[in-house]
């Protein structure tokens, strides 16, 4: 459990200033993934909105739960 989420965050946005982002190396993840998922057989989609409903589904709920108040709001009262 997170105890002083102040001091986290200022860590993170600390560590990302520091970090060199390396976009030659970005696309070799990508591109190794990309294929890694043409050998698995999952790209190309046989019927690309096969399962569509279930992500919509789960879009559905994600925004209703970012929705959501926080606790210490005044809506939540």
């Amino acid at each position: 459990m997170i105890k002083n989420r102040e001091q986290v965050q200022k860590f993170e946005r600390e560590l990302i200033k520091k970090e060199k982002i390396d976009v030659t190396k970005n696309f070799q993840i990508v591109d190794a993934m990309y294929h890694e998922a043409v050998e698995l057989g999952i790209i190309p989609l046989k019927n690309p909105l096969d399962g569509l409903e279930v992500d919509i589904k789960i879009a559905e709920v994600v925004n209703y739960v970012s929705e959501a108040p926080d606790k210490n709001s005044k809506r939540a009262k």
